[in-house]
């Protein structure tokens, strides 16, 4: 039997499906957008794939950015000299979508495609064809995941500038951007691409799931944009009356069932009487459908409020550095740039080999800090780090991994980082110097009474820093100062709840707080968290039931913590993990009912 391909190409990927004797394989490509590759770039492509199967007697291909019966000549001529002797079928993206639908009554068939952007797409029996949308984000994508994203953020800003109110949703979306302050909003969206802008429609769902009325207002936007756009397609193929089959396709549509059955609702309400389905296959299946057609082969089922008049915010002076160790000369390190490498790394080992007993020399102080932050997560407040630079960096960075590794909400444990978001790649050392947008961050996340803010900074000084406390403070969370300066002077006027401050002595390269300031502000945030999220029910033993299990690695891992908690087979806690959606608790709670 000859071999049959389908491919969809599309802005994130391309999947291959070659059939031949009744065995479908599978491959993965990269994306693949006719507007985005030139000629050179575009036969490029398809011939890596051409060289991934055994030469097939048709193709089939459907890609991003046709749009034109010249875009459908262009790919066709390139998928020609990739597959010389098959027969091609060169099309959109679209087309090979609704042929990914197996159903064939009623014959008119709409897609509703939401995702990253957004169109409407019609075909009937005999092959004529309609569309509204796909014009891209600049000129449309209505309903779609860049549209809702763009409109969360005018919707944040525009509350901000009639109400003076800075919103959870603008508090929400400024934490998943690693943004302080909403004037930041404006460089990032001047250099965000699509994608980034329609990750944002995640928080708005987010939102949406806690009754937001900002992000339920966009919503239902939405909705009602993707019904009068659906309906008009209908109309272009078969008038008011005929009947039609609407199919719910894109990520946005596939990943937000309760989206999908409001905007389902919305059509039968201007449509009654019409059938309406989610999209159940991959495009590429369409694809490999259209490729069985073109080789006569009948298609098969594929298996806050702002205040700008405050008082100037009190940071200790430049003297503090000067007297912090950390900016000192280290005495055993005066000739590092001579010494040979295997003294050097002896003496690296050694320095910090000391660092423990440094850090238990602050255990009560840490200890009360942690019971803090236990206390904020037992009773729905958060974790707040706040540093410049490095000390940044490691807060951002141990946030992050809360999630993965407690199933935390990203919100529980946030970072912030003096400059944003740019900073956690590039050195933006003077953003450190402005207490003012320090406090900016915390107004701007909306740190309050059940929270606990824990500010970072080696030498103690960092303005943006202790412009986090003063707001903190100002706002009634706990707070803590983290540094590496027994000898800091605290201003007067604004002191924090806690410092801990060990003495770790000077830097084996001089100011160079990235070495030992760096690791002991890595295990004491280690400490923080970890033992927090272990007093808040996250850890039974020194098992991690709560961890996200959201790779190949964490799933065997997962199977391992069920297996220990139960002393079920591998087998078994397989199985119960399946059908509690990979949760370890839920998981281990049903094989206890056994």
């Amino acid at each position: 039997m000859p071999g049959l391909l389908g491919i969809e190409c599309g802005a994130t990927h391309t999947v291959a499906l070659h059939e031949s004797g009744g065995q479908v394989a599978r491959a993965g490509f990269g994306p693949a957008n006719l507007r985005l590759l030139d000629n050179v770039q575009l036969t490029r492509r398809l011939r890596q794939i051409a060289k991934q199967f055994p030469k097939p007697s048709a193709v089939a291909i459907g890609m991003a950015g046709v749009r034109t019966a010249a875009d459908k000549q262009r790919l066709h001529r390139a998928a020609a000299r990739a597959w010389p002797s098959a027969a091609i079928h060169a099309t959109n993206d679209l087309e090979t979508a609704l042929a990914a639908d197996t159903q064939h009554k009623p014959a008119n068939r709409v897609l509703v495609l939401s995702g990253t952007g957004s169109c409407c797409f019609g075909q009937t029996a005999d092959g004529a064809t309609a569309k509204l949308g796909g014009w891209g984000h600049i000129l449309g994508d209505k309903g779609s995941g860049f549209e809702i994203g763009l409109r969360a953020l005018k919707a944040c800003v525009f509350y901000l500038d009639r109400d003076d109110n800075w919103s959870a949703l603008g508090q929400r979306l400024l934490r998943r951007l690693q943004l302080n302050s909403p004037d930041q909003l404006i460089d990032w969206v001047a250099q965000a691409d699509k994608a980034e802008v329609a990750d944002l429609a995640k928080d708005v769902f987010a939102a949406w799931s806690r009754r937001d009325k900002i992000a339920g207002d966009i919503l239902e936007g939405a909705v009602e944009t993707l019904a009068k756009d659906a309906c008009a397609c209908a109309r272009k193929l078969t008038g008011k009356t005929g009947s039609v089959r609407f199919l719910l396709a894109g990520s946005v549509l596939m990943k937000q069932p309760k989206f999908a059955a409001k905007l389902a609702k919305a059509i039968r309400i201007r449509r009654p009487g019409s059938q309406i389905a989610t999209l159940k296959n991959e495009s590429c299946w369409g694809a490999l459908n259209l490729a069985r057609r073109l080789g006569k082969l009948s298609p098969a089922k594929p298996g806050a409020t702002i205040n700008a008049d405050r008082p100037a915010i009190p940071v200790p002076g430049l003297v503090q550095i000067d007297q912090s160790p950390t900016e000192q000369r280290h005495p055993r390190s005066m000739q590092l740039d001579r010494m040979p490498l295997g003294q050097a790394v002896d003496l690296f080992l050694d320095e910090d080999s000391q660092l423990p007993a440094a850090i238990a020399r602050e255990k009560t102080k840490t200890v009360r800090v942690i019971g803090w932050v236990r206390d904020a997560f037992q009773n729905g407040g958060r974790l707040f780090y706040s540093g410049a630079g490095t000390s940044g960096r490691l807060g951002v960075l141990d946030a992050s991994e809360c999630p993965p590794t407690f199933r935390a909400d990203p919100e529980q444990v946030q970072g912030i980082i003096a400059g944003g978001q740019p900073a956690l790649y590039r050195s933006i050392e003077s953003a450190e110097d402005d207490p003012d947008a320090g406090a900016e961050a915390v107004r701007f996340r909306g740190v309050g009474k059940k929270d606990v803010f824990i500010g970072i900074a080696a030498s103690g000084r960092t303005p943006f820093v202790w412009g986090g406390i003063w707001e903190a403070n100002r706002r009634g969370a706990k707070t803590a100062l983290l540094c590496f300066n027994p000898k800091l002077r605290i201003p007067r006027d604004n002191r924090p709840d806690i410092v801990i401050k060990p003495d770790l002595g000077p830097e084996l390269l001089t100011g160079s707080t990235r070495l030992k300031s760096g690791t002991a502000t890595k295990m004491i945030l280690n400490m923080i968290t970890t033992l927090a999220m272990a007093k808040s029910g996250k850890v039974i033993g020194n098992l991690m039931i709560d961890l996200d299990p959201s790779n190949t690695k964490l799933r065997d891992r997962a199977v391992r913590i069920v297996r220990q908690l139960t002393q079920a087979s591998k087998a078994e806690a397989s199985y119960a993990l399946e059908q509690s959606g990979w949760n370890v608790k839920k998981a281990a709670g049903r094989l206890a009912k056994r």
